[in-house]
């Protein structure tokens, strides 16, 4: 009996219609195999260890990749013997195997001697690769197929978990099938390096995403990959204002690939919103009988070109799911490269799982750890707007209004997940009366409470009432 007929072969059954007189018996069918191909490239790896086992290193080959379980356990120990920097030569191998009791599951010295004389040359080696990748991809998409379909019939409750749950594995194959997805060790040292030099000649001044606030990308280091930054702040301290001035910055000026996910503001409000800030035009001023400018005119009309051949996408569904938003941005980062995400707020997002229906601080949670995941599996930085509590209401003296990280509403798990957690406040809501009013005009303060990988502390802001606008550094009068 051959190799392959020794193999059990997972028999797939056909499901059984149940519309219609007549069933459809059960038909075993074999996986989708290329035993061939898998030979062809072990036997080149015998001949030219040094080349070709280094070669699918670089290639992601593992050992799962391969259909036979003998060629998947010698593709192993060849691996192993190769890190450990041990030659690779017949003799050796089978006294190694034999040593190790792995010698007849990997076919005994017969089938090693016929491996070794398979592949006359390794010119072929790369097609020969690319079969077993594509037959690899094609088992694991029919035992995805298959568990969704065996949690179907078992009709869940939680079918938007189903959902989002199936996209998450199929991507997953599709992202195990591309070649050299992620760095080596080699090119992410260099990197690291490159970022280093940078910094030390001051030719950058972050290492992630710059937000435009000079001294927020000092503390933070830029908005980096796979990040969660939290915004946090009480109603109409301008917490969306800030979003953005953050997203034009990324948006427009340094023209990356942005989504924002809004659950309060429609489209056409954001958008307004990021046109006529990005004009630096009062919009306001037309409820005032206010005739504009040529000149104004024509920066609304450049802010408008700019907006529209950015790579910006609005997406303001009211109440999204945290499955929902994960599935579209996973679409979005597929299809153009999504780079930086944005959410207005967090307290307005759902969570449909049948835990969280009757605990609103598990639904956080699940929100909370489920943007986190998002952001390190899409490999991005994730900004996410969330409400205070009435805390900072409730304090005294110099501390009226000033806000703290407890104050975060169902405040645990964000606290948690969050890599950068920013409260941001304006004195001048809390004044007493109008001189103390005029006198914090345009003050504003966003404190960094938390910084995974920096250093915390205030961060001086001006804001710009009139354009719903933030600019680095405090106001003018205070600056001098």
């Amino acid at each position: 009996m051959s190799e392959l007929q020794k193999t059990s072969l997972t028999a797939l059954p056909s499901p059984k219609l149940h519309q219609g007189s007549s069933e459809v018996d059960d038909v075993t069918r074999a996986l989708p195999h290329a035993v061939g191909p898998e030979k062809s490239l072990l036997s080149t790896m015998l001949q030219d260890p040094q080349e070709y086992i280094g070669l699918a290193v670089e290639e992601r080959l593992t050992a799962g990749h391969f259909y036979l379980p003998s060629h998947s356990t010698l593709f192993g120990f060849l691996i192993e013997l190769f890190e450990n920097g041990h030659e690779v030569e017949l003799v050796s191998l089978v006294q190694r195997l034999l040593d190790r009791g792995l010698l007849e599951k990997v076919g005994g010295p017969g089938y090693l001697t016929e491996l070794y004389t398979y592949a006359p040359s390794p010119g072929h080696f790369t097609h020969h690769l690319q079969h077993v990748k594509d037959k690899f991809v094609l088992r694991a998409i029919i035992r995805s197929a298959n568990e969704a379909v065996a949690q179907a019939y078992e009709a869940p409750d939680e079918v938007p978990a189903l959902l989002d749950s199936v996209e998450a594995n199929i991507l997953s194959i599709r992202e195990s099938a591309e070649t050299n997805q992620g760095p080596s060790l080699k090119q992410t040292v260099e990197e690291v390096m490159r970022n280093f030099e940078q910094l030390l000649s001051k030719e950058k001044v972050s290492l992630g995403i710059s937000t435009g606030f000079q001294e927020l990308d000092r503390k933070s280091g830029g908005l980096k990959s796979g990040e969660m930054f939290v915004i946090a702040a009480r109603p109409s301290m301008g917490k969306t204002s800030l979003m953005m001035n953050i997203v034009e910055h990324v948006c427009l000026d340094q023209n990356r690939a942005a989504m924002i996910f809004s659950c309060e503001m429609t489209a056409a409000q954001l958008v307004q919103r990021l046109m006529f800030a990005r004009a630096k035009f009062a919009v306001s001023q037309l409820s005032r009988g206010y005739t504009p400018k040529k000149q104004e005119l024509e920066r609304v009309r450049n802010a408008s070109v700019q907006i529209v051949s950015s790579k910006l996408f609005i997406d303001d569904t009211p109440g999204i799911s945290i499955n929902e938003l994960r599935a579209k941005a996973r679409r979005k980062k597929r299809d153009e490269g999504l780079e930086f995400i944005a959410i207005d707020y967090l307290q307005l997002m759902k969570s449909r799982t049948r835990q969280a229906e009757n605990s609103r601080e598990r639904e956080i949670a699940e929100i909370s750890s489920g943007i986190k995941g998002l952001a390190k599996e899409l490999g991005i930085p994730i900004l996410i707007l969330a409400q205070l509590n009435r805390g900072p209401e409730g304090r005294t003296g110099k501390s009226l209004g000033v806000p703290r990280m407890s104050d975060l509403r169902e405040s645990g798990s964000i606290e948690q997940d969050a890599d950068l957690v920013g409260l941001l406040y304006r004195n001048k809501y809390y004044a007493e009366n109008e001189e103390e009013r005029a006198a914090l005009e345009g003050k504003a303060e966003l404190v960094l409470a938390k910084n995974r990988n920096g250093e915390t502390g205030s961060v001086p802001l001006t804001f710009v009432e009139e354009l719903m606008r933030f600019e680095s550094g405090p106001p003018a009068q205070e600056g001098k």
